[in-house]
C-alpha cells in the first residue's frame, strides 16, 4: 500500500512573505499571523491539495534561515499554540503537514554562537560548529573566524560530526512531532548535511512516526546518493525543473524527454522507483509564468508536472499565474504578501486555476499517476506524448509546444477498444492500436484507458 506521500499533492507556503512580516526580526511582540493563512486552506482542499511544505517557521533573525530558536514558532508569525491549531485545522481537511529543517546552519544570534562571542575560547560550545578559528576574523569582527554557508557569515555551519550537535538536533525533531503532530521535514542544503546524521534522523523518526516524510533540497549530483531506503525518502528533481521551462522556451522537448528517459524510464531510468518532489518554481527561483517566452506554455508545464513521475508541487499563488523575478539577490520579489480571497476576486488566469484544479482531481482520483511506470510514446521538438501504465490501465498524455495546432497520432501501450478524454468524457475509437488526437496551440491531452 502506498505512503501517503507518495500519492500526495504539495503546496510549498513561504509563511514570512506570504503574511507580509518584516524583513528583520525586531519586535519585542508576537504578531498572530496563522489566521490568516488558515484562510488559504478551504482553497487548497478545493483545489485538490493534500499535503503543505511550509518553512521556515523556526525563530530567526531575518529571511527565516539564520535560526534563533529551534523550538520557537518565529514571533513575526505566531506562537507555538498559534502553529498547533494551523496543523490541527489541516489535518481535519485531510491535509498533511511538512515543515523546513534548517540544521546545516544556524544564525548568529543562536544561544550556542552568542556563548563562544561572550566565552571565547573557554566556551564549551566551540565544537559545535566547523572551523572556529581565533587566528583569523570575519566582517562581523567577532575577533574569530568560522565556516559559513556559501560565505553567508550571517549563516554559520553547525558540526554535525559532533554527538552533542546531534543530540541537540535530534531533541528539536523529538519536539515537532510531539509538539505540533507535523507529518514531515523538508532539509534545507540536504546536499551539504552528513550521511550519518541523516541516517540516524531516518531511524529516529520513522520509530516516533512510521509515515513520516523526510524530503531535501538537493540541486546537483546523483539523486540516488540521498533518496534511498536509508537516508531520505525524496529530494528536490532540480534536473527536471530546468527541462521544464526551457524545453518550453527552445521548444524543445527532447530536453525533458531525455531528463525522463535518464530518470525514470521502465527499462533503466536511474531514479526508477523513486519518488521526487517535482516543481516548477519555488521560493529561490523565478516564477513559472515569468520564466516562459510564451505564457501559454504554462497549461502544458503543469500538466507535465502532474502527470510526469515524481510528487507534484505548486508555489504559492502560481495557481492565480502571478509573476516574479529575482533582483539580483534580493529574493523578495518571489515571496510576496498575498490574501487569498483578493487572489480569487482579482484572478487575472482562471483558465489556469481551473486546469490545476483538474490536474489534482486527475491525480487523487488515478493511482496510475502516483504508481504507474513511465513510457515514452511520441517525441519531436514540439509535440511529445507518454503514458503512465499500471496493470491493464493508463493514462496518456499529450502536450504541444507550438504557436499553431497539432494533429497526434499516439500509440496506446495497453489493449483497448476506445479512450476517454480525462477532462471532456469524450471517447475515441483505437484504430490499428493507436488513437489520433487533435492538441490546441500551447495545448494538453489526457486519456485514460481501461478505467
Amino acid at each position: 500500500m502506498s505512503k501517503w506521500y507518495e500519492e500526495a499533492v504539495f503546496y510549498h507556503m513561504y509563511p514570512i512573505g506570504m503574511v507580509g512580516a518584516p524583513g528583520q526580526n525586531t519586535q519585542q511582540d508576537i504578531t498572530h499571523k496563522f489566521d490568516e493563512l488558515k484562510q488559504w486552506l478551504p482553497h487548497l482542499q478545493n483545489m485538490g491539495f493534500t499535503a503543505i511544505y511550509i518553512g521556515p517557521l523556526f525563530e530567526s533573525t531575518s529571511h527565516g534561515y539564520d535560526t534563533r530558536d529551534y523550538k520557537t514558532v518565529d514571533r513575526r508569525l505566531g506562537d507555538n499554540e498559534d502553529f498547533k491549531h494551523f496543523v490541527k485545522t489541516a489535518h481535519d481537511l485531510g491535509i498533511k503537514i511538512v515543515v523546513d529543517g534548517v540544521f546545516n546552519h544556524t544564525g548568529r544570534e543562536f544561544f550556542a554562537f552568542k556563548d563562544i562571542q561572550q566565552n571565547r575560547e573557554s566556551s564549551r560550545y566551540l565544537h559545535w560548529y566547523k572551523g572556529i578559528n581565533f587566528g583569523w576574523n570575519t566582517y562581523y569582527n567577532d575577533g574569530f573566524g568560522y565556516e559559513a554557508w556559501r560565505n553567508c557569515y550571517e549563516l554559520v555551519n553547525l558540526n554535525l560530526y559532533e554527538r552533542e550537535v546531534k543530540d541537540y538536533l535530534f531533541d528539536v525533531i523529538r519536539f515537532w512531532i510531539s509538539e505540533f503532530d507535523i507529518d514531515g521535514i523538508r532539509l534545507d542544503c540536504a546536499d551539504c548535511l552528513e550521511f550519518d546524521f541523516m541516517k540516524e534522523m531516518r531511524w529516529m523518526t520513522g520509530q516516533l512516526k512510521q509515515d513520516f516524510w523526510l524530503m531535501g533540497e538537493v540541486i546537483h549530483g546523483d539523486y540516488a546518493r540521498w533518496a534511498n531506503d536509508e537516508v531520505l525518502h525524496s529530494v528536490t528533481n532540480y534536473e527536471l525543473h530546468k527541462g521544464l521551462y526551457s524545453g518550453h522556451n527552445d521548444h524543445n522537448y527532447f530536453e525533458i524527454a531525455h531528463t525522463i528517459r535518464r530518470e525514470f524510464d521502465e527499462n533503466g531510468g536511474i531514479y526508477r522507483g523513486r519518488k521526487l518532489y517535482s516543481f516548477v518554481d519555488n521560493h529561490d527561483v523565478d516564477r513559472i509564468i515569468t520564466k516562459l517566452n510564451n505564457k501559454d506554455h504554462v497549461i502544458p508545464v503543469y500538466t507535465l508536472l502532474y502527470t510526469l513521475p515524481g510528487i507534484p508541487s505548486v508555489y504559492y499563488g502560481s495557481e492565480f499565474g502571478i509573476e516574479g523575478r529575482k533582483e539580483g539577490g534580493n529574493d523578495d520579489p518571489l515571496r510576496p504578501k498575498l490574501v487569498v480571497e483578493e487572489c480569487l476576486k482579482n484572478n487575472q488566469h482562471p483558465d489556469l486555476t481551473e486546469h490545476i484544479k483538474k490536474l489534482g482531481e486527475l491525480r487523487k482520483d488515478n493511482d496510475v499517476l502516483a504508481e504507474g511506470v513511465y513510457r515514452e510514446l511520441v517525441l519531436t521538438n514540439r509535440q511529445y506524448a507518454f503514458a503512465r501504465i499500471l496493470g491493464d490501465k493508463a493514462i496518456i498524455v499529450a502536450v504541444n509546444n507550438d504557436e499553431a495546432a497539432a494533429d497526434m497520432s499516439v500509440p496506446v501501450p495497453v489493449g483497448a477498444a476506445e479512450v476517454t478524454d480525462a477532462f471532456e468524457d469524450e471517447k475515441k475509437a483505437v484504430e490499428g492500436g493507436r488513437i489520433n488526437l487533435r492538441l490546441e496551440p500551447s495545448g494538453a491531452k489526457i486519456c485514460k484507458v481501461n478505467f
